[in-house]
């Protein structure tokens, strides 16, 4: 009977416990100051996609092959010299 109760007991301390940390989450996270929202006077990183593997890298920071208006950016010397492998004889002389 003595053992019978303290289970119960010790049930309700667990459930207890468990709704109390659940509420102390939601009051925490309701507390918490939302991440600035980047506005019109935000400085951009301008993005160029590689055209092999299609990652983003940044522009200063991209490897190229070509010039002009034909320029392309890479993520890697790989995905360059792929691309420059594959490209069609007729840009290759250009």
């Amino acid at each position: 009977m003595l053992l019978g109760w303290l289970l119960r007991l010790l049930l309700i301390v667990l459930v207890l416990r468990a709704l109390w940390r659940f509420v102390a989450g939601l009051m925490e996270g309701a507390r918490q100051v939302p991440p600035r929202q980047a506005g019109p006077g935000a400085a951009a990183v301008p993005l160029v996609k590689d055209p092999v593997c299609g990652t983003y890298v940044v522009r200063a920071k991209a490897l190229t092959a070509g010039t002009g208006s034909d320029t392309r950016h890479f993520c890697s010397e790989a995905c360059r010299d792929r691309w420059l492998r594959e490209r069609p004889s007729s840009q290759r002389s250009a």
